[in-house]
């Protein structure tokens, strides 16, 4: 009981209050605009009379906070997350007010840039700011927070944005979110006055990363292309994208990401593979569902609420666990994840307990809810000051590209093996492979806590 009323004291604190109450009110701002669009989009391009740009709004936002996440870390590093926290707002306010006037889809599209690259430096010099405002045995209820900031709009997102574009407008959507950032950006600025300066340690000269940046949003775009189309021909644009990206990884990510070398480039990589498992597995939930068990589409998108709120309890959990190994957390959360997808492999058949569905999906939400908080945890345990903010970066690029390109090569997977009679055929062979996937990512954290130095 000690352990979590000091937990919640280090985040309402009166010397924290106001800076935890921005940072949840913020993310909850980002995560209702990111939960809110789909519903609303259908009725968007239908008014703006452009339903042939139907994905190209998640496609420039993606591409954008790509490059708004790299400058993130390069600026918050450079001169201190202040500056490029107090852009990041007003830059995606912005794009919220451009978004509910506009008057067609290309000024839709540059609101969406805005957004996406407000968002993009938003996170990283939150992330910073957290490394800078709590001491390392407080970080975990601050992700712990940080997380939870999404599960009300998980929850109500899709609902609210449903009924202002049914009832008012699409428009609202967006600016009625735009006052609260403002709110959002008053609270933080106490803080990040105090603690946003240019630290006395110096960055590391990192050459080459805006275009690496750039390959990097390129890629993104061409692995989300393959994953909402999968197809044959959709895999060689993946594949394509894969080719832009490769370059970019060297300087993007840790060095020796790619191999897992233990401490600082496992848990990159971690974040992103465990991401790539999670959502590839979640993507053809709804499917499945509606195509072999005849779910309606409210139903079908059940499991997927449920879902965020075991990542919720995850968070809130890890965030009342000051001296656990975050290896050995992460090593949980693929374990976890694991057995949530193998419970997606037992009930998704025609044959399988069905209504058991949501269960295993609330244990793989918990998996994620203490894995990627505790990744965040971890990089910055293990990052010099003046590397915060690259290290913080790597994080989220390495969650958008194990992401895309797992959930691409699923899609592909699927697509490929899907007939007319069967189109989910290739879902549960698929979820087994991840399974093992997950078995062997919590192999390599065990292995990094058992060699860790530091």
């Amino acid at each position: 009981m000690a352990t979590v009323e000091k937990s919640q004291s280090a985040l309402w604190n009166p010397q924290r209050r106001t800076f935890t109450a921005g940072l949840i009110l913020v993310i909850t701002l980002v995560a209702f605009e990111a939960m809110g669009l789909g519903t609303a989009l259908p009725t968007i391009v239908a008014e703006l009379d452009a339903q042939h740009w139907y994905s190209w709004p998640f496609t420039v936002f993606l591409a954008a906070a790509a490059i708004g996440t790299v400058i993130g870390g390069r600026q918050s590093d450079r001169r201190g997350p202040a500056l490029p926290l107090l852009l990041a707002l007003p830059t995606f306010a912005v794009g919220l007010v451009v978004a509910a006037a506009a008057p067609n889809i290309l000024v839709l599209l540059v609101a969406r840039v805005l957004q996406g690259l407000g968002g993009g430096v938003l996170i990283v010099a939150l992330y910073v700011m957290i490394g800078r405002v709590f001491p390392e045995e407080d970080r975990p209820a601050a992700f712990g927070a940080l997380s939870s900031a999404w599960v009300v709009p998980a929850l109500v997102g899709p609902l609210i944005a449903g009924f202002l574009t049914e009832h008012a407008s699409w428009r609202w959507v967006f600016l009625g979110l735009a006052p609260l950032v403002c709110i959002g950006t008053l609270l933080l600025v106490p803080t990040v006055r105090r603690f946003g300066a240019r630290s006395g340690e110096p960055s590391p000269q990192r050459r080459g990363l805006p275009l690496a940046a750039v390959g990097a949003a390129a890629g993104v775009v061409a692995l989300n292309f393959a994953a909402q189309n999968p197809s044959l021909p959709s895999l060689f644009v993946g594949l394509a994208g894969i080719v832009v990206v490769a370059p970019s990884i060297r300087l993007l990510l840790p060095k020796g990401t790619l191999l897992a070398r233990p401490g600082l480039p496992v848990m990159v990589l971690s974040r992103g593979f465990l991401a790539g498992l999670f959502f590839t597995a979640q993507a053809f939930v709804p499917l499945t569902l509606s195509v072999v068990h005849h779910y309606s589409p409210t139903t079908a998108g059940m499991p997927l609420t449920v879902g965020s709120l075991g990542w919720t309890v995850g968070a809130l959990w890890q965030s009342r666990q000051r001296n656990l190994r975050r290896e050995y957390v992460v090593a949980a959360g693929f374990l976890l994840v694991g057995f949530g997808i193998a419970g997606l492999a037992l009930t998704l058949p025609a044959w399988g307990p069905h209504w058991l569905l949501s269960a295993f999906w609330f244990v793989a939400g918990g998996g994620m809810g203490i894995a990627v908080a505790s990744t965040a945890v971890r990089v910055l345990a293990l990052s010099p000051e003046g590397e915060r903010g690259f290290n913080s970066a790597a994080l989220q690029i390495s969650d958008m590209l194990g992401q895309a390109s797992l959930v691409g090569l699923g899609g592909v997977v699927v697509g490929a093996l899907a007939t007319a009679t069967a189109p989910t055929r290739g879902v549960v062979p698929l979820d087994l492979v991840l399974v093992v996937g997950a078995v062997l990512g919590a192999l390599l954290l065990v292995r990094s806590a058992r060699g860790r130095t530091s």
